[in-house]
This record gives C-alpha cells, structure tokens and sequence, in this order.
C-alpha cells in the first residue's frame, strides 16, 4: 500500500517498507477558488469595470468592514501596504520607535522601516504571540529614555489573536495606539469580538495562502473615519480631488483592483466555511499524530480563544522524540507534502542585526521546534490521511 492509497479511516496503519512517492504535490495552504469565484469575476469582467476602482470594490469594502465589525475598511495592494499606511496614518515618521513582535513575518517590520521609523522587538510568549511583560519593559525603558515610541504592532500569528486583555490596557497606560497585525487572523476572534477589530486599526491580508485570498491584497480594518480616509488618499498616490493631477503629500499605488474585489467578495462569502474545514483538519492532526507521539504538541493549541486554524503547527522537542522538526519536515518533503518551519525571528534577520530586542529565548526556541504542516481548506480528507500516515511511517522508521 502506498501513503496516496491510505485507508482514511486508519490514518495510522501504514506500511513503511511500501512508501513511494505520490503523484499529486499537497501543499501547505493553497487557495480555496471555485464556482462562486469565477461567477463574480467573470460578472465584474463583463460589467467594463476593469479599472483599479469599481462598484465591486465599494461593495467589497462595506461587506469586508461588516463582517469584521468596523465601520471602515480599504481595499489595497497587500496587507504590507496596509500596515505601512495605517501607520502612517497614526503619524508615524521618519526617527520614530515602533515595538512589534520578533515572531512575524518580514512583513511586519518592513513596513515600519518603510516609514523611516525603527523597530523594537520583543519576545513573544508560548503561542507565538507578543508578550505582554516583554512589551511593558520596552515602553517603560523607551519613556525613562525620552523616546516614546509612535505606535505598537502586536501580531495575529498563524491566525490566532494576541492576548488585547493585556496588551491595549498597556497601551493606554503609556498613550501608545496600537497597529495590529491581523494579516493571518481573518474569520479569529477574541473574547467574541473579530479579530481586525481590534486597536486603532488592523491590517488583513489576501495573499494567495491566507484564510481567503484575492490572488494579492489585503485591507485596512478601522473605526476611524480619519485613518481611513487618509489611508484613502494615500493609496491612489495622494491626489488632491481637483481636475487636474495636484499631489500635496507622497502617494502610494497601492489601491484594490476591482476585478480582485470582486474575487474577494466570493471569498468572504464563503470564509467561515472555508475556516470550519481548517478547524477540522487540526482536529485530525490533534487526534492522531499529536495525541499518539509523546514529545509532538500542538503549536499554540489550547481552545480559549476561536482561531481561524490558517495554520496547524506542530513543537517537536528532540530530546523526547530523538528526531527534530527539520528531520520531519525533510521527510514530509521526500513525499510531495509541503511543510515549512515557524518564522525565524526578526532579532535573527541579518537586515535587522543590531536592532533592540526584549528577550528572545522563546521565539527561539519555536522557531527551532517548530513546523506548519498542510492545512489548507481545500484538502480532502483523503489528503489528511495521507499526511497523517506519511507521518506515522517516519515514527515507525524512527522507533526502529
């Protein structure tokens, strides 16, 4: 028996001297595009609105801020786009401190950098996300030095919210707003509320592998009619609403296209389903290879808070298993299953070498344990299985 030709109802019970490779490549978190899609797309194509704004990006928008429970949102290039004007909005400028978190994407700090502003990293706690006592330590340190930084960036890693009970309470303590990173966090939500609602704003992402995708995208989440409008601006290269092209501030090209909002309004109809599958694909993974392997835990699992599950991440702690993450990974490899490891942390990054960091050991440590497995929604449940029981021939390889 082959790993494509597992019986899904025994994900386990694989025969390991009959692997070989499979014919179809799962990937890590491919977009989830059918019927629906195409139907808005090719309706926004014929309408003649192939221009950068349309009827179906006004509509996306209010759809998208609704769902999110905010009473704005813009639709832009990318979610690095959204971060970079949202805090621009805020004010931030060149000379300015701005604390985020090390575990993230480049993406995260980037965008600060983009603005002339320095990042500040802090360590995040066991999910991944900022820790609020590392965070209280870099603003008291930052006020006592008299630079006050301009904003905060907590990150939504892999989909689940940060701890906001800590968090903004700390950043109303020291006047600081809060910019948050809610590009993996679509469709979470924290203590009932949506993620993306949360802070002064929130950016979101579309990329090809998030939760839902408009190919490339993202948007700026706010109750701020001020941000929004000057995010607005921004993004259409700050043209003053005259005639004729008159450009007061430095713009940016960074609007939605309205053929991709018509894609991303599809998506959105879609989302909670699209999440409840991702849900279901970690309970498979928590049921099998997590619950049978002593010394692999569920990255970030402990059902307080309703993630959107964008992705399923397993620690593995070498000194109980007798194998690392890489090992895993490069095994899953071998047979057409994408993995990849936890964000390496910004304080690691050559580019960000020297930049002030508080703490650091956790982050380390999960980058170093860790590895996201195949979580996206349109895995068949064949697919789990034939994840599940690739896996399990390695530990019985391993155990030998």
């Amino acid at each position: 028996m082959t790993i494509s030709d597992a019986v899904p109802t025994k994900p386990l019970m694989a025969a390991p001297s009959q692997i070989i490779p499979a014919a179809k490549r799962i990937l890590l978190s491919g977009p989830d595009v059918g019927d629906l899609e195409e139907e808005y797309l090719l309706r926004a194509f014929r309408s003649g609105w192939i221009a950068p704004i349309g009827p179906d990006l006004e509509a996306f928008e209010k759809e998208l801020a609704d769902k999110a429970g905010v009473a704005y949102a813009v639709g832009l290039s990318s979610g690095t786009a959204a971060l970079h004007l949202g805090l621009l909005g805020l004010g931030v400028k060149p000379g300015d401190r701005v604390i985020t978190s090390t575990m993230t994407f480049a993406a995260t700090a980037n965008a600060i950098t983009y603005c002339g502003a320095e990042p500040v990293f802090v360590d995040c706690v066991y999910d991944g996300n900022m820790d609020p006592i590392q965070l209280h330590r870099a603003l008291k340190d930052s006020i006592v030095s008299g630079t006050k930084p301009a904003a905060i960036v907590p990150v939504d890693l892999l989909g689940r919210p940060a701890d906001y009970d800590r968090i903004l309470p700390i950043a109303a303590e020291f006047d600081v707003p809060v910019l948050v990173d809610a590009a993996e966090s679509l469709g979470s939500r924290f203590r009932g509320q949506a993620c993306g609602s949360l802070g002064e704003g929130a950016a979101v992402s579309f990329n090809g592998n998030k939760i839902m995708t408009t190919s490339g995208g993202g948007a700026l989440l706010t109750n701020d009619e001020h941000l929004a409008e000057y995010a607005r601006y921004l993004s259409t290269q700050a043209r003053e609403p005259v005639a004729h092209y008159e450009h007061r501030e430095i713009g940016f090209n960074y609007r939605l296209s309205n053929l991709l909002a018509a894609l991303g309004r599809a998506q959105l109809a879609r989302l909670d389903g699209l999440v409840e599958r991702r849900r279901e694909i970690r309970g498979r993974y928590r049921d099998s290879i997590v619950a049978m392997t002593d010394g692999i835990t569920l990255f970030g699992d402990d059902n307080e808070h309703h993630d959107n599950a964008w992705l399923s991440a397993v620690l593995v702690d070498e000194s109980r298993t007798g194998f690392t993450a890489g090992e895993l990974g490069a095994w899953l490899a071998e047979h057409d299953i994408e993995t990849r490891p936890l964000w390496n942390p910004m304080h690691l990054q050559p580019v960000f070498a020297g930049t002030q960091m508080y703490g650091g050991e956790v982050s380390e440590g999960i980058f170093s344990t860790g590895l996201a497995l195949p979580s996206g929604s349109t895995m068949s449940d064949h697919d789990v299985e034939r994840v599940i029981a690739t896996v399990d021939v390695f530990l019985d390889r391993r155990a030998r």
